[in-house]
């Protein structure tokens, strides 16, 4: 966006998209001149030099002031300079005035969706802006307070003439390199923005669009986090993925639609990844190494078989678990089901399960349950499935799971005609 004003180009319009933008900057670059952007690559080096001198001198401060006098010193003397804000823009030495504006059911029904895109958006924006502030200064912002105060800001600032507003990063990037460090710089600023425009919005006008231009260069630069985006090249391929994709979406649509398909595909990374570490597998007793207690396993007949849930019992990997189930030839008497290492369970792993032990019970076989977790016990007691199996079946521990399938095991043997 700041091309134009470095360059000096002369373009009437800018389309909004970031394609035709690039079209209407190349097909109008030989409109640009060597001024401008002489004053836009000294903005750059006063800002960039100036801190290894004194890093107590709000360098951008200065090369705006410095810049300025420069450029209106060329005017008084004929010479050219770089167009400015007052060249571009009026700025109004008075205070808003109030305006109620009509409200209406069809105009709030028209739009609602635009100002649901809008808040959605500035909600993102400005917790992106904070979470970039937190990054360079090492704090932890409080997403609440952040929201409030946009939300109160945006309640009022309509009735002024005033539209949607949000945390910028920009803005907050050149504070913090300026100096800024607390929430009283926020306050500071706008303090300072309302006094420019009362007192002083005559000399503003002669700050020169390419000086502005050169400090929004380094403020982008500055939060372009380039290190971290080649240092995620380097990491796995999924999260390359998702960064190229939300990088693009967010240069060639906008914020809202690559924040949100990129949570869509971190999301669907997360359970490739859940997946590939849960697993649903037959083990035999000699593989076992359970809880840190040393506790001596019984030898378990043919009859018992002991199978063994690892991660969260969602539904990827409860279609998993009724696979194994099915695809088993063979029908034991007692199947004892390890559940030590699932952290949590889902309505469809519920389901599946409980399908499952019904299945399991019609054909004859008894299922024990061995450490089940509070929280997943919870969940088991609430939809009938400690019930269906009888609490005498649900144990904490694998020896007392044990036993119980021998039990069981005896019970049926005994109950089974002799030959």
């Amino acid at each position: 966006t700041q091309i134009a004003d470095l360059f000096g180009l002369q373009i009437e319009s800018m389309p909004g998209d970031f394609i035709g933008k690039w079209q209407v900057l190349i097909a109008n670059f030989a409109t640009g001149s060597w001024i401008p952007f002489a004053f836009a690559v000294c903005t750059i080096l006063i800002i960039w030099l100036l801190p290894k001198v004194n890093a107590k001198i709000p360098s951008t401060l200065v090369a705006l002031v410095l810049l300025t006098l420069v450029s209106f010193g060329l005017q008084q003397l004929g010479y050219l300079r770089p167009e400015n804000i007052g060249d571009n823009y009026t700025i109004e030495r008075a205070l808003p005035t109030f305006v109620m504006p009509t409200i209406t059911v069809e105009r709030i029904v028209t739009l609602f969706p635009s100002a649901l895109t809008i808040m959605l958006l500035g909600a993102m924006e400005s917790l992106l802006s904070a979470s970039v502030a937190d990054g360079m200064i090492g704090t932890k912002h409080n997403p609440d307070s952040e929201l409030i105060g946009q939300g109160v800001a945006n309640v009022v600032v309509p009735f002024f003439g005033g539209i949607p507003v949000t945390g910028a990063i920009a803005r907050t990037m050149t504070n913090i390199n300026s100096g800024g460090r607390t929430p009283m710089a926020g306050i500071i600023h706008s303090i300072v923005l309302l006094l420019i425009m009362l007192l002083l919005s005559p000399l503003t006008a002669h700050i020169p669009m390419a000086v502005l231009a050169g400090v929004l260069v380094v403020v982008s630069y500055n939060m372009s986090g380039w290190r971290s985006f080649v240092s995620i090249f380097k990491g796995p391929r999924g999260d390359t993925v998702i960064l190229l994709v939300t990088f693009l979406l967010t240069v060639l649509t906008d914020l809202t639609v690559a924040i949100g398909v990129g949570m869509l595909l971190a999301i669907a990374l997360l359970f490739r990844r859940i997946l590939d570490v849960s697993s649903v597998e037959q083990i035999g007793v000699g593989e076992i190494t359970d809880e840190p207690l040393a506790e001596e396993y019984l030898e378990l007949p043919s009859g018992v078989e002991v199978y063994e849930i690892e991660g969260p019992f969602f539904f990827g990997i409860a279609n998993k678990f009724e696979e194994v189930m099915v695809t088993v030839h063979d029908h034991p008497e007692v199947r004892i089901i390890r559940m030590r290492r699932v952290p949590f369970i889902d309505s469809t792993g519920l389901y599946n399960l409980q399908m499952v032990l019904e299945r399991q019970r019609k054909r004859g076989v008894h299922v024990v349950l061995s450490g089940v977790r509070p929280a997943v016990y919870t969940h088991l007691e609430q939809t009938g499935i400690i019930d269906l199996l009888g609490r005498e079946n649900v144990l904490p521990t694998f020896a007392e799971a044990q036993k119980r399938a021998l039990a069981l095991y005896e019970e049926i043997s005994e109950a089974a005609p002799k030959s």
